[in-house]
């Protein structure tokens, strides 16, 4: 049976409905995921390239309209229809303010889907791209890049232009600041987003398996070659290839990169006839490759091939104000993977959160969230972040100041953490409400 090429999301704690519903939708010879929960929903989403989400709005734990919300923040082209068995003005009228192109009420006729669907996809793939400014084209998310600032949306508008052609891009930035969600925002948001996207980390790769992995090799190449086999690059024909810490490849394969990019071919190890390849090649790496040319560590002639296109990626202590939304993001994924609901946190936790500076970027942002998740029950509270969060000192390194003002700073830091609790703040501390009254007054 040949099958559209839409994927289809059906959500419904009700199996006989998901049963009913995979069966319409087969019968028109579409491709469905099912998913019994907003859970199983999100997990299928973050693999799973769908066209059209259809959704039940009363669920267990979390809801349709968590789900809905999550959808449209992170994937805002996507259609979404609701069925419902409990019917309301209210909630018909929150839908389709929400994004919902249609709202359908159990028990629906075969025709009446299939008109809903149909008119949701023809909605769908009749909207005109415009090329527009990145902040005007977008709200908080951008497939999975998420945030509102200046140096975000810097990044963004680059994307929009390079995301429709070949070009070479390089990726800079420090560990965990999102250089691979960056590089599947190129290919996911360009109209190569059907085509194969590989994503490969040269550093985790021992270096003699490298080559081998990323050109395919022919048998009895090497011990253990057994057979011929494709590498990353085949695997990645007619898309993207992305090569994470690129700086950690050898010379043998930065000189089988550079014919790559010159003559847009490969060569398995072992064979002696090239392959003509068609792959769009983004690279990254938190090394200093300009040092790495000086040393002799890094072909220069590579490196000027890979920038055609170069995006800098901020670290996260540059871009504040991006941190409420990421903590959002990450609230939202590991609420509904521990604790099947949707967490808050409160204002004086992200408070503490946005004056740290986050050394480890994002990945350690995301990290720290997650163990809150953990911990806490429904809202997180300052309690249930790490100690070195609430009481760091940002006191510039090499900065000499006297004692008192580094008393009176920790003081305040203490007081934060404690909701200005002078009795919890004093036990901390280790001296009486008194002497927290004389400190902060000197």
């Amino acid at each position: 049976m040949k099958l559209q090429n839409e994927n289809i999301l059906i959500v419904d704690d009700d199996v006989h409905i998901l049963e009913l519903l995979q069966r319409h939708l087969q019968s028109w010879n579409y491709h469905v995921f099912k998913a019994i929960s907003v859970k199983e929903a999100v997990t299928i989403l973050k693999d799973t390239q769908v066209d059209l989400l259809i959704t039940d709005l009363k669920m267990p734990e979390v809801d349709g309209f968590e789900l809905i919300k999550f959808v449209s923040e992170h994937y805002p082209k996507m259609p979404k229809l609701v069925i419902t068995g409990y019917p309301s003005v209210q909630d018909s009228l929150a839908a389709i303010k929400s994004g919902v192109i249609d709202y359908l009420t159990k028990p629906f006729t075969k025709d009446e889907l299939k008109s809903a669907l149909d008119k949701a996809l023809r909605l769908s793939s009749n909207k005109k791209v415009v090329a527009k400014p990145a902040s005007e084209n977008r709200n908080e998310a951008y497939g999975e890049i998420i945030g509102n600032s200046e140096k975000i949306n810097g990044v963004i508008q680059i994307i929009e232009r390079v995301k429709d052609n070949k070009a070479t891009v390089f990726i800079k930035g420090e560990s965990g600041t999102g250089k691979e969600l960056v590089s599947r925002a190129i290919h996911y948001q360009g109209k190569f987003s059907r085509a194969p996207f590989i994503a490969v980390n040269c550093g985790a790769i021992p270096e003699n398996l490298l080559e081998a992995e990323l050109f395919g090799y022919v048998k009895g190449a090497f011990t253990g070659a057994d057979n011929n086999r494709d590498g990353f690059f085949q695997a990645a024909n007619g898309g993207t290839i992305f090569l994470d810490e690129i700086g950690n490849a050898s010379l043998a394969v930065q000189s089988r990169l550079l014919r790559v990019l010159q003559e847009k071919e490969v060569v398995k190890v072992g064979a002696t006839k090239s392959e003509k390849i068609d792959v769009r090649i983004i690279a990254a790496t938190n090394s200093d490759l300009k040092e790495m040319i000086q040393k002799h560590t890094f072909r220069e002639d590579l490196f000027y091939r890979l920038t055609v296109v170069e995006i800098e990626i901020a670290p996260l202590r540059e871009r504040k104000d991006d941190i409420p939304l990421l903590v959002d993001k990450f609230l939202f994924k590991y609420g509904v993977e521990y604790k099947d609901r949707f967490l808050k946190i409160t204002p004086e936790a992200l408070g503490i959160l946005n004056r740290y500076d986050w050394p480890g970027n994002i990945r350690e942002l995301e990290n720290i969230v997650q163990r809150a998740v953990i911990m806490c029950d429904k809202i997180i509270d300052i309690e249930h972040l790490p100690a070195h969060l609430k009481y760091s000192l940002n006191i510039p390194s090499g900065e000499l100041v006297p004692l008192k003002v580094i008393e009176k700073q920790y003081i305040e830091k203490v007081l934060r953490a404690t909701g200005n609790n002078k009795t919890k703040a004093a036990e901390i501390l280790g001296i009486d409400r008194k002497t927290i009254r004389q400190k902060l007054s000197d």
